[in-house]
């Protein structure tokens, strides 16, 4: 190459480095600012829930939140200090009315995007959290507004949470501890914690979700057995704690025992549909129905998959596969020697 050549290429190449708006220098300057924005944002959301829960927010549980060294943590304090969103008072942090308009949007945000991926979308639930992780720090306050009006204004996410409204406050989650309920005291699956994420991947894997009704059969120092929508799990005492729960008044334990849902019906028996469980949501929930499954309909396992799944149920003139995961939605009343 000639030194004409490679004084062209040392040009070009210096151009790509510190051109203006397009060089390598302006993008790792925009990735850089974009990173610290959303540290400031997860800072100022770790901030907005210590207040509603009634929790004391220190550097240390910044430092803990955002998976940051003290001086690290620190520094972001400094931070929110100079730009007026949060302050130490008594040695608490706190945010300041800035910090809280910018904290609620981010969460706004987060829990609408979660709705948007659960009801519209067919991404697979252990992935929700994580993509409206990223989500939060990219809509714009305008954004959130076009998709909470495009979602039909939701009251909670997919979790049970609850969405703040533009310009409300955050409130405390609602909902009771598990460990709180004794055994063969009924209650409904109100939230399951998303975090951390490996824990709730597990907990979905076996199938647990919000709006089921359940009970604890028994407890123990290593495990806590429960009874949910017709089927029984053990869990650790940690995954237990992941799940809040609201008390169900009028029934007991035994009419929880009694209930039967379609993947239970036997080959060539014939039942009543009740309806969907409440864990039944979204996209999966409009598909169900639009198929026929809808309370008063009858329904028959006509045909069962070499592996015992999935299976095919004639129901309103139509045949329809499901597997067995799907057909633990639906609640039934079997029909006796499976005549309507």
């Amino acid at each position: 190459m000639t030194s004409a050549a490679w004084v062209v290429l040392l040009l070009a190449s210096a151009v790509l480095l510190v051109w203006p708006q397009w060089g390598l220098l302006a993008w790792w300057r925009r990735q850089r600012e974009r990173q610290q924005r959303e540290l400031r944002e997860d800072a100022l959301k770790h901030l907005l829930k210590c207040e509603a829960e009634g929790a004391t927010a220190s550097l240390l549980s910044l430092a803990g939140a955002l998976r940051l060294g003290d001086g690290a943590a620190a520094a972001i304090v400094a931070e929110l200090e100079r730009g007026g969103f949060a302050g130490v008072e008594g040695g608490r942090l706190r945010l300041r009315p800035a910090g809280r308009e910018i904290a609620l949007h981010v969460v706004r945000a987060h829990r609408l995007w979660e709705s948007y991926l659960a009801e519209r979308t067919g991404e697979p639930e252990a992935r929700w959290h994580r993509l409206a992780e990223r989500a939060e720090h990219r809509l714009t306050p305008a954004e959130t507004a076009a998709l909470a009006a495009k979602l039909g204004h939701p009251l909670y996410d997919p979790h049970g949470d609850r969405i703040p409204a533009s310009g409300d406050g955050l409130t405390a989650e609602a909902g009771s501890a598990l460990e709180d309920f004794p055994p063969e005291q009924p209650f409904q699956i109100h939230h399951i914690e998303d975090e951390p994420e490996t824990v709730y991947a597990h907990l979905l894997r076996l199938g647990l979700r919000p709006g089921m009704r359940a009970y604890i059969v028994s407890r123990d120092e290593a495990k806590v057995r429960l009874w949910a929508d017709g089927a029984e799990y053990a869990l650790s005492p940690g995954m237990a704690r992941q799940l809040s729960v609201r008390p169900l008044s009028g029934i007991t334990a035994a009419a929880l025992r009694g209930e039967r849902f379609l993947h239970e019906l036997p080959a060539g028996g014939r039942a009543r549909l009740l309806g969907l469980t409440g864990a039944c949501r979204g996209a999966e929930r409009r598909r169900l129905l639009d198929l026929g499954f809808v309370p008063g309909s009858l329904v028959e396992s006509a045909l069962t998959g070499p592996g015992g799944d999935p299976t095919a149920y004639q129901v309103r003139g139509s045949l329809v596969a499901l597997r067995r995961e799907q057909a633990r939605y639906v609640r039934v009343t079997p029909l006796p020697g499976g005549a309507p």
